[in-house]
């Protein structure tokens, strides 16, 4: 530990005393150097001296802490920290040091992440596509996941809208209160059509490009492509597979190395969150936040653990142990296509589902399983809809469903994505688009908790899935 303090203290006294200096890019360097070092040690499992002596003393090895219980400690104090800075005010230079380093560590474990995606989703499908089909159970797949998202998104948006109709957010508010919010906020509008125009044009895109772009969805299409046509082609390309798999693995391994800096990681983007969240417009906005936050939680602790319980007979203890670094870390980075690394290694090494499943079901679902966000958008909908003295008839609010389950597959895995199809939700029933403005400075705090569900309707998906095949097998 006191190796690893060093050489971030080194990384960060470096940049911070000389920021533009020859010795400061040195320093820097050098720690990276360190860091990288440490990475490959630690990566290779080797007991340490005192576990050693005590082995040869007869008595129990002293194992470390794990790594599930670090990111909770990390968790524990990034939101202690991030209330000491708020009731410091962002004035204090103990509050300004700590963020502009929090903000370095958390801008470092998110690049990291992203760093590994692509390579990862576009692998992983692969392999995953050219091995269920290898097996022959390819269709049971896509049907069976298919029929997952749709299911569980469509509860989400009526779980969203009968609490919207039942509780009426915004009921007593004015939307005139907000126009200082709503000054200078310009939405892109777009029409229902060209939003589905654009979003199949978004679907088939030059592979390259893509990957290079970060493209998710174009990325996921073309490796499902990819992995059928290896299929096809039999033993021709057996080679082409086998480096596909090799290369998966190498992938897998980074992720692992990435995963030791997630306490840190964490820490540093919950003390931001907490610091910087502006209280006051919480406050007045506390009917609407507390509406989402339930029935999201509503969903995430009741919906979706009752489908798995049902389905697979598994304890929403035991998913929820499984899952746990995964819903912490969708958690802090409010990004289910940043956390995808770390949801695939739970939903393998934790909960124990197939990689072949795993590799399809869950990079598919960080770009179209959106629970969270279709409820976020349904519920926000009428939230406007009441501020604007608008009632919305049976058949808007139909329109609502539709339009809300669809923007949230063709919303990107990014923070705060739900802003973006927001626009096509509130055009569809006639409301001010402008009066997104007002969710702005709220929806990061919402976005946490719409995250987090969504990653756990993806690794729900998988064991779903998993089992559905199961009972296939038996019944044949």
């Amino acid at each position: 530990m006191k190796y690893r303090m060093a050489v971030v203290d080194d990384m960060l006294f470096s940049m911070d005393r000389y920021p533009e200096s020859h010795a400061g890019r040195v320093g820097f360097l050098n720690g990276l150097y360190y860091l990288s070092v440490f990475l490959i040690r630690s990566s290779k499992e080797r007991p340490s001296p005192v576990a050693t002596a005590s082995q040869k003393n007869g008595n129990k090895s002293v194992s470390r802490i794990s790594l599930n219980a670090q990111i909770l400690l990390g968790t524990l104090t990034g939101v202690m920290l991030g209330f000491w800075f708020a009731v410091l005010g962002q004035e204090s230079g103990i509050a300004q040091s700590g963020l502009y380093a929090a903000k370095l560590v958390g801008a470092l474990f998110i690049d990291l992440l992203r760093m590994v995606l692509i390579p990862l989703v576009f692998t992983s499908i692969v392999v995953g596509v050219a091995n269920l089909r290898a097996h022959r159970q390819m269709d049971r797949v896509w049907q069976g996941t298919l029929a997952f998202f749709a299911l569980t998104m469509a509860l989400a948006v009526v779980l969203g809208l009968t609490a919207a109709n039942l509780l009426q957010p915004g009921g007593g508010l004015q939307i005139t209160m907000f126009q200082d919010a709503m000054q200078g906020f310009h939405a892109t509008q777009m029409s229902l059509p060209d939003f589905f125009a654009h979003f199949l044009h978004s679907l088939f895109q030059n592979p390259i490009a893509a990957l290079a772009q970060g493209n998710v969805l174009a990325v996921v299409i073309f490796a499902l492509l990819l992995g059928i046509a290896l299929v096809v082609g039999g033993e021709r390309y057996r080679n082409i597979l086998t480096l596909m798999q090799e290369f998966l693995e190498l992938i897998l391994m980074l992720v692992g190395w990435i995963m030791r800096l997630a306490p840190f990681g964490i820490m540093a983007l919950l003390l931001q969150l907490v610091a910087t969240q502006d209280t006051h417009l919480l406050t007045t906005l506390i009917k609407f936040v507390a509406i989402v936050m339930g029935a999201t939680l509503l969903h995430g602790l009741v919906v979706l653990p009752l489908i798995l319980y049902l389905t697979t007979g598994m304890t929403p203890i035991k998913f929820w142990l499984g899952a746990r670094e995964a819903l912490i870390t969708a958690f802090a980075t409010s990004s289910s296509a940043a956390t995808l690394p770390v949801t695939l290694r739970c939903a393998e090494q934790h909960l124990h589902v197939k990689r072949d499943v795993a590799g399809f079901v869950i990079p598919l679902g960080a770009t179209m399983n959106m629970d969270g966000t279709a409820l976020y958008e349904a519920v926000a909908a009428l939230f406007i809809a009441n501020l604007a003295g608008v009632e919305l008839s049976l058949l808007q609010q139909m329109i609502v469903f539709m339009t809300a389950m669809l923007a949230a597959i063709g919303a990107p895995g990014i923070p705060s994505a739900g802003m973006v199809t927001m626009v096509v939700v509130l055009q569809s029933v006639g409301l001010p688009v402008e009066a997104i403005a007002i969710l702005l400075p709220v929806d990061r705090i919402l976005d946490t908790f719409r995250t987090m569900v969504n990653v756990e309707g993806d690794l729900v998906g998988s064991l779903v899935v998993q089992e559905w095949i199961k009972q296939d097998k038996l019944n044949e």
